[in-house]
């Protein structure tokens, strides 16, 4: 990609365009109550054991996975990596707080329908935007990065990122039931099919939409 060649601000624009919808899609799988994400599920289930907020403990565990991303993938870290890992929580209980306590939406199931669609839609379009901007991109999204990387590419990113995505609903689901929590409300079929297919639709997205708009070849 030739993301240094664009102006600042259009690569600005993609990465804050591309954060705002990935705490949109963090919010609507919370909403939608048929499972969110995967890294979100991880997090929920851990903030839940700790009885802390999402926000909080999402930002800690993104500065522990940065460290690991300093020493391996340092070419990851950017503008776009902090505004990711401290904006993305605090956004999604922001509107979680909005539509529930505020609005006092009551989620009938088209809504949750609706909700889950958008999640799993701006999941991959979010992702896909602000990696193209090369801004910096979020801890976690590194992982896939790093297995590939470290692989020599025997392992491609969606492979390894549905291998990450798997790993981080097991730790979630194990900590939902230390903490009697109610595991449906962060596993269900939204969290299935985001880890089955958020690698294959971040690379669609990536190639076909967030390369294009950087003056990138499909690839």
């Amino acid at each position: 990609m030739n993301g240094n060649k664009n102006p600042f601000i259009k690569r600005f624009l993609m990465m804050f365009v591309g954060i705002l919808f990935i705490g949109i899609c963090v919010a609507s799988f919370r909403l939608s109550a048929f499972g969110v994400d995967a890294f979100t599920c991880m997090n929920l289930g851990i903030s839940g054991f700790l009885h802390m907020t999402f926000g909080t403990w999402q930002l800690i565990m993104n500065a522990a996975i940065l460290v690991l991303v300093f020493f391996t993938a340092r070419e990851c870290i950017g503008a776009g990596t902090i505004v990711n890992m401290a904006g993305v929580g605090y956004m999604a209980d922001f509107i979680c707080w909005l539509f529930q306590d505020v609005l006092a939406i009551q989620m009938t199931l088209p809504l949750r329908i609706g909700a889950l669609a958008i999640g799993s839609l701006f999941a991959g379009m979010g992702v896909a935007l602000y990696m193209a901007a090369e801004l910096g991109i979020a801890p976690y999204d590194s992982v896939a990065i790093i297995i590939e990387k470290k692989t020599n590419g025997r392992i491609p990113f969606q492979a390894a990122r549905v291998a990450s995505d798997v790993t981080v609903v097991i730790v979630g689901v194990v900590f939902c039931l230390m903490a009697h929590g109610n595991l449906w409300l962060i596993i269900g079929i939204g969290t299935i099919c985001n880890v089955l297919f958020n690698g294959p639709v971040i690379q669609f997205f990536k190639t076909h939409m967030a390369e294009p708009l950087m003056g990138g070849k499909n690839a």
